[in-house]
């Protein structure tokens, strides 16, 4: 995993290039290369993170074996060992993955990414041609930002912050911010909280040509899983078993040391559990988890539950409020953007220990809620009614905003902004492409709100301690055929779906429906009991107590901070203080909007 960037147009300067390549060292320290086409047209730019052929082989920018075409690339195609071999012939200098995107691009085209199992994200300069083609891996996993100057020039990068490196102006995006203190929607599409820089969508590629961009969409996920899956069910999950191990066994290849992130619910669990189906009893990786002290809200007694019968280090990686303050401006400047609280800074945490202790790849278990409707609210009345707006709860039932799980309230405070700005906000109107509400829900989730945000989260705070986060649920495998299996699949009662030592138990009773139904009993077998029919928890960090209790004089100064800053134009400066006040005084059952104002009160926001 790396950082990559590159200028496109002519009378680029190579001072502007460098300036970038170094914003992004944090995303790869082990080297840096640059590259500028004969022409002076196209430059390219290089942070490397060595994971595969650690020689000097493996470095970038990399070239075609004939010159033709030049590329930098961020991510991994864990399939690189297959795919080498299907392109006999070509005359392959390294044992890079790197190498296998020059040799299948010159092969297949554009057509190559369909073949590419993966994360990542590219810049390929075809000199002949004079042509930039980029592309982003189907669940956006790797980021890719770009400006385009009036004149046609091009920049692309990593992150934002190499953009802003290179003189783009920074101006927060008005809209991008009203739509987020709304609506509580971000990473949802193309727009950035900055005027000017753009996001590539995922499973997207972009072009440019003498200074015309051209995006179009290479993957999507509805067209692939469009028909329902009409087979037994038994057949079902042989074939999702066998993918969840073939997924999970093609990202542990690495020349570097690789470690497990658990927490300790039924994602995590599963993830354990095919680690040590495809490595065996023996198994002894590293595993991380994140705790706060809190028993309310840790899962450690979950993972050394989990754990307990395995031969696998478990590394505990403490978040206390003190933290916090320091941590939170750390992170901030990693993101570019708002991020997701307490949670995302303990995962910062986790990370640096994993860094520490020489593990520089981990594996974690995001997805499998999106693809097998583990949300609370895919079972609620309410959420089915309207995938594409932002609902008022009715009273006692979850609320439908994709934004957090477990309210019933929305989570955002619009009346504390001004009418004005409030005006701005673009409602998140997702496209429904399946003829089913479900469906819609669980695309809904996957394209436009809670894996693009966590996947942005995920890749920043990962990166910021230079380590590589790989997540197997996220492939695209997987999300298809469960995509396509139907609604009863998911969703429906306990007992009959449970594993037969489970059937009939104190344990199925009381429950007439679940979440990750066919999930719970394809992994059944290999998880116990009590993790089996785990509820979902939705809250990890006692986020809401530490900002009004240890935390209660840096939230109020950082939010005063965002006043000062934006108030009168952005914020209703009493109402932010009268729900600040309420806030502190009576709580609430999320802290939600309280972080959206501390984000707007951060430095570099």
């Amino acid at each position: 995993m790396c950082g990559i960037a590159g200028i496109f147009g002519h009378g680029s300067k190579r001072s502007r290039l460098d300036v970038m390549v170094a914003s992004q060292r944090h995303r790869g320290p082990d080297s840096e290369g640059t590259f500028e086409d004969a022409t002076g047209v196209a430059e390219l730019g290089h942070n490397r993170l060595s994971i595969i052929d650690l020689s000097a082989a493996g470095r970038q920018p990399m070239s075609s074996h004939d010159g033709r075409l030049s590329l930098v690339f961020n991510g991994e195609i864990y399939n690189y060992v297959e795919l080498r071999a299907e392109l006999d012939g070509y005359p392959f200098r390294t044992r890079t993955d790197t190498e296998v995107i020059l040799a299948a691009y010159e092969r297949w085209g554009i057509a190559c990414l369909d073949r590419f199992i993966g994360m990542f994200a590219f810049l390929l300069w075809d000199s002949r041609e004079g042509r930039l083609f980029a592309a982003r891996d189907r669940f956006g996993v790797k980021p890719l930002y770009y400006h385009v100057r009036p004149d046609g020039t091009l920049f692309v990068a990593s992150e934002i912050k190499a953009l802003h490196a290179a003189g783009i102006a920074r101006e927060p995006d008005s809209i991008a911010w009203a739509t987020y203190l709304t609506h509580g929607h971000h990473d949802h599409s193309e727009r950035t909280f900055w005027q000017g820089i753009r996001s590539l969508p995922a499973g997207h590629s972009l072009t440019w040509t003498d200074g015309h961009v051209e995006i179009n969409q290479w993957y999507d996920l509805a067209e692939r899983a469009l028909a329902y899956d009409e087979r037994p069910v038994e057949v079902v999950e042989e074939e999702y078993l066998h993918l969840l191990r073939d997924s999970v066994r093609l990202r542990f290849r690495a020349d570097v040391p690789v470690g497990i992130n658990l927490s300790g619910g039924l994602d995590s669990s599963t993830l354990l559990a095919v680690v040590q189906s495809v490595q065996g009893s023996e198994s002894d990786v590293t595993a991380f988890t994140f705790v706060t002290d809190d028993p309310l809200y840790d899962e450690l007694p979950w993972v050394r539950q989990m754990l307990e019968q395995t031969r696998h280090p478990l590394t505990a990686c403490h978040l206390s409020a003190d933290d916090v303050p320091a941590l939170a401006a750390s992170v901030q400047a990693s993101e570019d953007e708002p991020f997701g609280g307490l949670p995302t800074l303990a995962y910062a945490r986790l990370f640096e220990h994993a860094r520490a202790e020489g593990v520089i790849v981990l594996l974690d278990g995001q997805g499998m809620d999106e693809q097998w409707a583990g949300y609370d609210y895919y079972r609620a009345d309410a959420a089915a009614e309207s995938v594409s707006q932002h609902l008022v709860a009715q009273p006692g039932k979850p609320c439908a905003t994709a934004v957090i799980q477990g309210i019933t309230r929305p989570p955002t405070r619009s009346e504390c902004l001004t009418p004005e700005f409030r005006a701005l906000a673009e409602p998140l109107d997702a496209v429904k492409p399946f003829p089913d509400r479900l469906r819609n829900l669980q695309y809904r989730d996957t394209r436009f709100s809670k894996i693009p945000r966590a996947v942005r989260f995920n890749d920043r705070v990962s990166m910021r301690s230079s380590t590589e986060l790989r997540e197997p649920f996220l492939d695209h495998r997987l999300f298809e055929l469960a995509l396509r299996q139907p609604a009863d699949r998911k969703i429906g009662p306990f007992d009959s779906f449970a594993p037969s030592r489970l059937q009939g138990s104190e344990l199925a009773q009381g429950r007439p429906d679940v979440g990750k139904r066919l999930l719970r009993h394809i992994v059944g077998r290999m998880l116990p009991d009590g993790v089996v029919t785990a509820p979902k928890r939705p809250l990890q960090t006692p986020q809401r107590e530490w900002l009004r209790g240890p935390l209660k004089t840096w939230t109020r100064d950082v939010v005063h901070c965002a006043l000062r800053r934006r108030g009168g134009t952005w914020f209703d400066v009493e109402a932010v203080e009268r729900s600040l006040a309420d806030y502190f005084d009576n709580g609430g059952e999320s802290s939600f909007h309280l972080w959206q104002w501390i984000s707007a009160g951060l430095p570099g926001s």
